[in-house]
């Protein structure tokens, strides 16, 4: 299964790219990647060549074209079943869709406030309750989640999969703005950041040009 192509934005701001590109790297299927640069005015125009809604990810199969990162994920778990982007048993696979899908809607004030910046750490803005509710309910996701079904390994539901891609620039956010969070949910950041595709992600946002607005956040 091949000839797919995945849009993704920038690697270093776009939240939403990397949660498609991590589903696409966990399918294990080989995939043509089109970079869309953030820092140039024409972002929007280069963007809505590949992508009616004006949004990234994009993904291409042939003519079907999905623009949704959680879709993605859907299409790839089911094209690619052996390569668990959702846990195998049903309940920890229901749980892990709902609390991908708590993500995928929620979680706004965060995401307003705390904008990914993959490369930078620092001090972050002071919080609002808004924010730091936000925050406790995310930890209250991770550790109902680690508790119940992740015994296996180090993530939600033991092995990597679309629940912790969901998750992952939340990561990058809490600790680009140095929040406190509990031992545990510090523990589970740790192992989605050593994560051998977030390194790679990593590593590509590290060589992007900074735009000055983000960063001033």
């Amino acid at each position: 299964m091949s000839g797919y192509k995945l849009i993704v934005g920038s690697k270093n701001y776009s939240s939403w790219s990397l949660r498609g590109w991590l589903s696409m790297r966990q399918s294990g299927a080989s995939f043509e990647e089109i970079f869309v640069p953030f820092h140039t005015e024409e972002r929007g125009e280069l963007i809505r060549e590949h992508s009616p809604s004006g949004l990234v990810p994009v993904l291409l199969d042939g003519d079907l074209l999905i623009n949704d990162s959680l879709a993605i994920a859907e299409y790839l778990a089911e094209r690619h079943p052996a390569a668990g982007l959702w846990p195998e048993d049903a309940t920890a696979r229901a749980v892990a869709r709902a609390a991908a899908a708590e993500m995928h809607s929620g979680f706004g004030a965060l995401r307003s406030a705390l904008p990914m910046n993959f490369r930078l750490v620092r001090e972050g803005p002071v919080r609002s309750a808004d924010v730091d509710a936000e925050v406790r309910r995310i930890e209250a996701i991770w550790r109902d989640c680690r508790s119940r079904f992740g015994q296996g390994g180090a993530f939600l539901f033991g092995d990597f999969c679309t629940a912790d891609a969901m998750y992952a620039p939340v990561v990058s956010r809490l600790r680009t703005y140095s929040v406190d969070v509990a031992a545990d949910s510090q523990a589970y950041m740790e192992a989605v950041w050593a994560q051998p595709w977030m390194v790679e992600w990593g590593e590509a946002a590290a060589t992007e040009p900074a735009i000055e607005k983000y960063d001033a956040i």
